[in-house]
C-alpha cells in the first residue's frame, strides 16, 4: 500500500509541474526570433492571438501544437483563414492540417527534446502548414 501512495504522490507532483509549466508559458507568451503571432477566430467570430513558434521545413512554414492547451489549433482547423504576424507584418494564411509523409518529414526535421516532452506532459504533436493567401499584407 505504501508503494501505491508514493506512486500516486509522484504522479500528482508531476501533473502539478506540467500544469505550472504550461500555465506560466501561456501567461508569459515568450517571444523571440522564431516566434510568430497567430490570430484565429472561434465559432462565434471572436478573434484571439497566440504566440507560437514557427517551423521552416522544405521551404514551407509550419506551426506545431506541442502543448495540451491548443485552442488556437482547434480554431485554425475549424476556420482555416488565419493571420500571422511575422516581424511586425500581418498577412493572411490558410491553415492546412499536416498528415502522412509530410507530417513524418516535418516531425523528423524538428524533433522535440526529451525535457520539453517531459515538461509538457507528452501531448500529441500536431502540425499545420501555413499557406499564404495571395493578397497584400493586412498591416505593416
Amino acid at each position: 500500500m505504501r508503494v501505491v501512495k508514493i506512486v500516486v504522490i509522484l504522479a500528482l507532483v508531476y501533473v502539478g509541474i506540467v500544469v505550472a509549466f504550461e500555465s506560466l508559458l501561456g501567461y508569459f507568451q515568450p517571444a523571440g526570433g522564431t516566434t510568430v503571432v497567430i490570430s484565429t477566430t472561434d465559432d462565434q467570430g471572436n478573434k484571439s492571438d497566440r504566440v507560437v513558434t514557427r517551423i521552416d521545413s522544405g521551404g514551407q512554414l509550419y506551426i506545431a501544437a506541442n502543448h495540451w492547451p491548443r485552442a488556437w489549433y482547434r480554431q485554425a482547423l475549424e476556420n482555416p483563414n488565419v493571420e500571422l504576424t511575422i516581424d511586425g507584418v500581418t498577412s493572411a494564411f490558410t491553415a492546412v492540417p499536416v498528415t502522412g509523409d509530410e507530417y513524418d518529414r516535418v516531425d523528423a526535421d524538428h524533433p522535440l527534446g526529451p525535457m520539453v516532452r517531459i515538461l509538457t506532459g507528452f501531448p500529441p504533436r500536431e502540425f499545420v502548414r501555413m499557406d499564404p493567401v495571395a493578397t497584400a499584407p493586412v498591416s505593416e
